[in-house]
């Protein structure tokens, strides 16, 4: 689900990235810096604080994509951004342009919880199962939940596919009520 006022940011960035390939870079880029700008409480608050000129807050961006080798796309999409007070809107605006790369390229999204981290081997062979399933090519976003005791659940759209010890678990339990 797209935030409302996400849409339009995400949608005028595929447009001006004019291919699904070139706009993942962009969402790439700008997700490198979200992690920056979140991993900073110094960065927070000043993107945050309006009494902050934009032209300090450029100027800024500008040495942080510098230092990450950002292209110019993602830089002009950040200035935007800070010139439209939604800078600290980037974690949706990125999602959303996210989902729209994905809808470009028929590739659909899978939320999967594992008991552990799973290795790129595991993770190929979870991508595989999957996509066998849904008949699609899957992007896998992958979190660690140690409640599930062991195994996984992937959500595909509303459609869940659970292989937790603790969702077996459960299952047992119903079965004898």
């Amino acid at each position: 689900m797209i935030r409302r006022f996400a849409r339009p940011y995400a949608r005028a960035a595929m447009e001006v990235a004019k291919t699904p390939e070139s706009a993942a870079r962009l969402r790439d880029e700008l997700t490198q810096f979200e992690k920056v700008r979140k991993s900073s409480s110094e960065l927070q608050l000043m993107y945050a604080n309006p009494g902050i000129e934009h032209a300090a807050k450029i100027k800024v961006t500008a040495e942080i994509a510098k230092r990450l080798g950002l292209s110019d796309l993602s830089v002009r999409m950040l200035d935007i951004l800070i010139q439209n007070r939604r800078i600290n809107d980037l974690s949706d605006i990125v999602a959303g342009l996210a989902a729209m790369i994905r809808e470009a390229t028929g590739v659909v999204a899978a939320g999967v919880r594992s008991a552990s981290k799973l290795s790129s081997k595991e993770e190929g062979e979870l991508r595989a199962m999957l996509e066998k399933k849904v008949g699609a090519k899957v992007d896998l976003d992958v979190t660690v939940d140690p409640a599930l005791i062991g195994g996984f659940v992937a959500k595909i759209g509303s459609e869940v596919y659970d292989a937790s010890v603790a969702g077996k678990i459960e299952k047992f339990r119903e079965s004898l009520s």
